[in-house]
């Protein structure tokens, strides 16, 4: 056991749950005033029903000794109470530091999914769908993936050890998991009332950047700690968390000065966020330069794909498709061209002699875990629609799910911003469909009191919606 890399993977821990929060803040900014609350809320909850499976028999499902590389034994560290030994050892730090590292792995992949049907989900039946989802696809998933034999347990999952596809930090088991589930709930709900109809921009930009920023931060964690030690890969991973977020915002807005005529802040948001995704597979096993390239295909090919949907009329609300099912599909092959055997994981891709072999071992892993999580996915939702309703009814939908769901809103004084002209004039500036009923009650109060009419009540139109 050592204590230095025990302190850093419990430092790490606590940055990728931190990661949550951020997520919550940066999907809580981009849905409209009247949503932001309910958004934030299906972030927060994972932590308490995943946190809770996660103790029960989450982690043994994971990481307890295989049956037929599929699934850990559940039983085998149910409650965690074996693991309090100091003899409980996981690599070179206390077997319980790894839950908690692990644990906040699967706790933000739930999270991430909600995304897909932001503005129109049951609370309840999202709550349902975290537990459910986790028991029947992530923890498979993350057993596959990440469980090593000896990691934890004798025997591990198929795609650690026969398979042998790379994922350094979840590019397979997270990403491209949350982005087919995502994929798979957008059909299941079906789109927003005003999809495509009505603009739906992000109501905060101010809460997105913070998010962003919160999750860029964690991230360090979330891919630096998975080397599980204060080394040489963590050094690795961590610097190349830095290089492809950065070339992938730049990539990001590039495209969009290209396509659209000017660069957006939501731009550089979405662009970090995909660079993230693309390299956490490959933090461990690239170069800083093969960081940068994969960065900069993330945020080209993620930019890219959100202006599909469109055309494709699939209401995936935030973007998981496009950002964490194309950028972790991206990351994941990318480690079969862009693996460098300079790296402490001695893997050579094929721009480094190595073949197309790695390539194929790759491809195998994600499209195993795509086609799982989508038809799982899809079979949950059906069954949670047909039972207890996965939908809010469209009253509830119009009106502000914040108050159908919670009744709370999101913000105590009204997002209704208005300037004075000598005292006399009020121009108000409201999104319409923005804000939730009783807000827009008390603008129209407003707007009949006002001694003149007003004359920009879209200030929003000079902010186009993001597409194609």
């Amino acid at each position: 056991m050592n204590t230095g890399d025990t302190a850093w993977v419990l430092a790490s821990a606590g940055l990728v749950l931190l990661m949550t929060p951020g997520l919550a803040f940066f999907y809580g900014g981009m849905v409209r005033a009247k949503g932001a609350l309910n958004m934030i809320m299906m972030s927060f909850i994972s932590m308490g029903t995943v946190g809770v499976l996660w103790v029960l028999f989450g982690y043994s499902m994971s990481f307890g000794d295989s049956l037929g590389g599929v699934i850990g034994n559940p039983l085998q560290f149910a409650g965690l109470t074996s693991l309090m030994s100091p003899d409980a050892v996981v690599a070179t730090v206390p077997a319980l530091a790894f839950v908690a590292f692990q644990a906040a792995f699967a706790i933000i992949a739930v999270a991430l999914v909600s995304g897909s049907v932001a503005d129109r989900t049951s609370f309840k039946a999202w709550t349902l769908f975290t537990v459910l989802w986790s028991v029947f696809v992530y923890f498979p998933a993350a057993h596959w993936v990440f469980a090593f034999d000896g990691l934890g347990a004798e025997h591990g999952g198929w795609i650690a050890n026969t398979v042998k596809a790379i994922d350094f930090a979840g590019g397979t088991a997270i990403h491209i998991n949350a982005g087919a589930a995502g994929l798979a709930l957008a059909i299941v709900l079906g789109r927003r009332i005003d999809f495509l109809a009505k603009p739906m921009r992000p109501h905060n930009m101010t809460l997105v950047m913070l998010g962003a920023g919160l999750l860029w931060f964690g991230w360090f964690g979330f891919n630096a700690g998975s080397a599980l030690g204060a080394g040489t890969t963590a050094a690795v991973a961590w610097v190349n968390t830095l290089a492809a977020p950065a070339a992938a915002m730049l990539a990001w807005l590039v495209v969009e000065q290209v396509r659209d005529g000017h660069p957006t802040s939501l731009g550089a948001a979405s662009g970090l966020v995909a660079g993230l995704v693309a390299v956490t597979p490959a933090a461990g096993s690239v170069s800083p330069l093969g960081a940068l390239a994969i960065g900069a295909l993330a945020g080209v090919g993620c930019a890219f794909a959100i202006g599909i949907k469109t055309r494709l009329r699939l209401d995936d609300s935030l973007d998981v498709v496009g950002v964490h099912l194309v950028g972790g599909l991206l990351g994941t092959l990318a480690i079969g061209l862009f693996a460098d055997p300079g790296t402490p994981a001695k893997t050579a891709g094929l721009f480094y002699g190595g073949g197309l072999d790695q390539l194929g071992r790759q491809a195998l892993g994600a499209l195993s875990v795509l086609a799982y999580s989508f038809v799982v996915t899809l079979l949950l939702g059906v069954i949670i629609k047909v039972t207890v309703g996965f939908r809010v009814s469209k009253a509830d939908e119009n009106s502000g799910i914040d108050l159908a769901e919670h009744s709370e809103i999101g913000y105590d004084l009204s997002p209704v911003y208005y300037s004075s002209f000598d005292g006399v004039r009020r121009t108000l500036l409201v999104e319409p469909g923005s804000l939730p009923s009783h807000v827009l009650a008390h603008v129209e109060a407003i707007r009949a009191a006002s001694p003149s009419s007003p004359t920009d009540l879209d200030h929003a139109s000079a902010t186009k919606e993001r597409s194609a």
